[in-house]
């Protein structure tokens, strides 16, 4: 695969909920220690998983993961898990806030939040990965990074458990690439820069 045309590589955020830890997994596992981009994961997931989350992500993954904290800065070659039951936001200055206000889309943390507050610092230098879930969470925020100027990825529906939140992306704006898991993979690793 070619080297993405243009700058898409400051941050990556993957949102996902039913069916998606299976891809996060593979993904992480495919990506070099020394991945140079900052990934920012927001999975739905119950409170009374989050540590176990993190342990499979960290034993599965080439790269440093860590739970996201308030005021975090953003660094590369991490990867940030959403803490459950928060909102991440990001701010100008590239670093995390955590918000614990309504639930968008019945759930905390809302992929929507995190990928428009991403998009508005961000813009073009922004991918946005929407994965397998059950609800419409993601489609919003994909559209916002869309329209900022940034990548939008969506995962294959035919692939994914549950089609229904890469479909929902579908609805909302014209989605730059639909891949498979092995194919966002390969996006990925095609930001690497020379």
């Amino acid at each position: 695969m070619a080297k993405a045309e243009v700058n898409k590589g400051k941050l990556i955020v993957i949102g996902g909920s039913s069916g998606s830890l299976q891809v996060i997994m593979y993904i992480l596992a495919r990506l070099p220690n020394d991945y140079p981009i900052p990934v920012l994961l927001i999975i739905h997931r119950a409170y009374s998983v989050d540590s176990m989350l993190l342990d499979l992500l960290a034993m599965k993954s080439n790269i440093t993961v860590r739970e996201v904290e308030e005021k975090d800065k953003i660094v590369p070659s991490c990867v940030y898990l959403a803490p459950a039951d928060y909102h991440v936001l990001i701010e100008k200055d590239e670093t995390f806030t955590l918000d614990y206000s309504e639930k968008v889309n019945y759930s905390r943390p809302s992929i929507d939040v995190s990928f428009i507050s991403a998009a508005g610092v961000y813009g073009n230098h922004l991918t946005g990965i929407l994965l397998s879930g059950a609800n419409e969470d993601g489609a919003e925020g994909l559209k916002e990074i869309k329209e900022r100027g940034g990548h939008s990825i969506i995962q294959n529906p035919d692939e994914a458990v549950v089609a229904y939140m890469p479909l929902q992306a579908t609805y909302k704006s014209r989605i730059d690439e639909v891949l498979d898991t092995e194919g966002i993979a390969r996006y990925l690793i095609s930001l690497i820069p020379d």
